[in-house]
């Protein structure tokens, strides 16, 4: 069985870039942890690589845009392009967002070459300008071929010569396969293996003895030798529903009454699957074009009315459909709005409890009037995130709205002030001032040293004894990037028996939050 390999380089950082609509040839990376994941040739021309630090990617390249992981958004995006490849060759393995694999086909193009050019053609014409292929015996040559292809090219590698094409491939190919695969070059390196010929030319027992699994494994990938084994996909039901209107219309009432149906439909289709959608993608077009899409996601999953409620919402926010003067029309006639459901879920997961479900469904109908009333935006609902002080560990979502690109609160967060967390967070900070016994300015050092002992603060036009304190908990944080820069946060506790979060920084001391 032959392969054909689809490759379409960095592609975490081609979705992202389509998602935030940015042009393709801004130099971006995506970063997880604060470590280069991926970077596009714009990016790797400024000195940007794969394993580099935020800070380090920065300094190479201060025009970097930098960009959050989001294995979904690479799936969703990919989606089509698999979808582009079926319609070709029925039979696609997903390796993963921007890799699959196929049967090698042959006879029907004419070739497996004819094949590979009918297939880049078919993707630069939706839109998928740097696509490469490789075609080879086993799954593994096909994918280093793949690699190895140019633009919209394809790299042919003759029935039975696996073994010699990948002999003289560097040994650095293996860290393709994720952490394992690059602790095993870094050991390969060690023992003196340059090429994947080197590790091949090993007997098979000294490899399983001094490697184990994985090593057999990658030995018998550097042989050619590796069992071709691909999980062809059953291609999804197409559940997207759309309603056309002739003429095209002009009024937010008459669209979201005239979709109610196509919504209902959306549903029941979902339902007759019992299947529940918690993530939808709204479309409106215009003269052909979309002309404003929007994906929203539900806390539990959508109704017929939940539907309707986000294309109202969706045509009064978007800017290139909202009408300046009459918040009740829109600026273009919209002739079609489609729904495509994006994340859909078992309906078992989400059915009520034996004696019934709580009043949950009852606020959240409550809050959908109040946001129909005032908008979706103005509706949010707190979140906690990661962060060290407390303002910084807040944020806030529209209602109805899953928390995402939030700060992972599973850090240590060096400088983080210990529990309990204060019940007041000023949005504003008031000033104060913080002095020693003999009333001098207390201050910490560069090294985090206090200057004195905290002995009364001023706050709300009077000065307090202080009857107890902790701290400092110093950072040094953003200070390129205009942040607050080396502060420190104290614990104050008055004689009165209230207690107050401070914060001792460049531009004074300030309270950031009190445990009252």
């Amino acid at each position: 069985m032959r392969l054909l390999v689809l490759w379409c380089p960095d592609w975490s950082v081609v979705a992202a870039l389509q998602e935030a609509e940015q042009p393709p040839g801004l130099p971006a990376a995506v970063l997880t942890a604060g470590v280069v994941e991926v970077c596009n040739a714009a990016a790797r021309a400024e000195g940007v690589r794969r394993g580099q630090r935020r800070r380090d990617a920065q300094a190479r390249c201060p025009e970097l845009l930098v960009l959050d992981a989001n294995p979904d958004r690479d799936a969703r995006w990919f989606e089509p392009v698999v979808e582009t490849v079926e319609a070709l060759r029925p039979g696609v393995a997903l390796l993963r967002p921007g890799l699959l694999a196929v049967r090698a086909p042959g006879r029907y193009f004419g070739g497996e070459a004819n094949a590979a050019a009918v297939l880049a053609e078919t993707l630069v014409e939706a839109g998928v300008r740097d696509c490469r292929t490789g075609i080879a015996d086993d799954l593994f040559t096909a994918e280093q071929a793949a690699r190895r292809a140019p633009v919209q090219g394809c790299e042919l590698v003759e029935a039975g010569g696996s073994a010699a094409y990948l002999r003289a491939l560097p040994i650095e190919v293996l860290e393709a396969d994720g952490a394992q695969g690059r602790e095993a070059v870094s050991l390969m390196r060690r023992l003196g293996f340059h090429t994947l010929g080197d590790l091949a030319a090993l007997p098979a027992g000294s490899v399983q003895q001094r490697f184990g699994v994985y090593g057999t494994r990658i030995w018998h990938q550097a042989r050619g030798e590796e069992p071709s084994r691909i999980a062809p996909r059953t291609p999804p039901p197409d559940l997207a529903v759309e309603v056309a209107f002739e003429p095209p219309l002009d009024s937010v009432e008459a669209i979201c009454f005239s979709v109610r149906t196509s919504a209902e439909r959306l549903i029941s289709d979902l339902a007759s699957r019992q299947l529940v959608a918690t993530g939808v993608r709204v479309e409106a077009e215009h003269d052909g074009v979309v002309a404003s899409a929007r994906t929203w996601l539900h806390p539990r999953y959508f109704s017929p009315r939940d539907v309707v409620d986000r294309v109202h919402w969706q045509l009064q926010s978007s800017g290139s459909l909202r009408s300046r003067h009459d918040a009740g029309a829109v600026r273009a006639p919209v002739e079609r709005v489609r729904f495509v459901p994006e994340v859909v879920e078992p309906a078992a997961a989400h059915t009520e409890g034996l004696w019934g479900g709580s009043g949950e469904e009852l606020v959240e109908r409550g809050v959908a009037r109040v946001q129909a009333m005032i908008g979706f935006d103005a509706v949010t609902r707190p979140v906690l995130q990661g962060g060290r002080g407390p303002a910084e560990r807040q944020a806030s979502v529209p209602w109805g709205e899953r928390a995402s690109a939030l700060r992972p609160l599973e850090r240590p967060w060096p400088g983080r002030v210990p529990g309990p967390a204060p019940c007041r967070v000023f949005a504003e900070p008031p000033e104060t001032e913080v002095c020693d016994g003999v009333g001098r300015s207390v201050a910490v050092t560069e090294r985090g040293a206090v200057t004195g002992e905290p002995a009364r603060f001023r706050l709300d036009g009077g000065w307090h004894p202080v009857a107890a304190w902790a701290g400092p908990w110093p950072v040094d944080e953003s200070w390129w990037a205009g942040g607050p820069g080396r502060s420190a946060r104290f614990q104050v506790v008055g004689v009165d028996g209230r207690a107050w979060l401070m914060l001792c920084g460049p531009q004074g001391w300030r309270v950031e939050a009190g445990y009252d």
